[in-house]
């Protein structure tokens, strides 16, 4: 007989691994605590990267460009997350699932059109929305 979900039983594995992944953890800190090294020499605490030496500031004012791209990628890459399972199931879909996709893929069209009208894949220096913005102000 086969004890039913609800029934505490069936969650004792849980707990085992639930309490074995944090006694891990713990003994994890404490032998690194207890084995580590504690000498702080002036170049401890100095970043370091591939062998060379930092210099500068860390705080870098990096161009609002990048940060679209990022973002762009990621809106875009979404859609290959949800087309692939879609694919996956096509036949079983049948045709409402088919005019969903096509309705998905002409959003994010439009959405790419409307990024494109507005300039904001450009990366030129005097065409942009952008470069527009900060020089004149906003358009009226």
């Amino acid at each position: 007989m086969v004890a039913p979900a609800s029934h505490p039983m069936t969650l004792w594995p849980l707990a085992v691994y639930c309490g074995s992944s944090i006694f891990i953890v713990i003994l994890m800190i404490a032998l690194s605590y207890v084995l580590g090294q504690r000498h702080r020499d002036r170049v401890t605490g100095e970043p370091y990267e591939s062998g060379i030496v930092s210099t500068g500031s860390a705080q870098v004012r990096m161009d609002v460009k990048f940060y679209l791209v990022a973002m762009f990628f990621v809106i875009f890459d979404l859609e290959s997350i949800f087309i692939f399972p879609w694919a996956l199931s096509v036949r079983d879909l049948g045709w409402p699932g088919y005019i969903s996709v096509i309705v998905f893929v002409a959003m994010l069209f439009s959405i790419l059109v409307y990024l494109w009208r507005l300039k904001a894949l450009q990366w030129g220096t005097a065409n942009t929305y952008v470069y527009k913005i900060e020089k004149k102000g906003l358009p009226e």
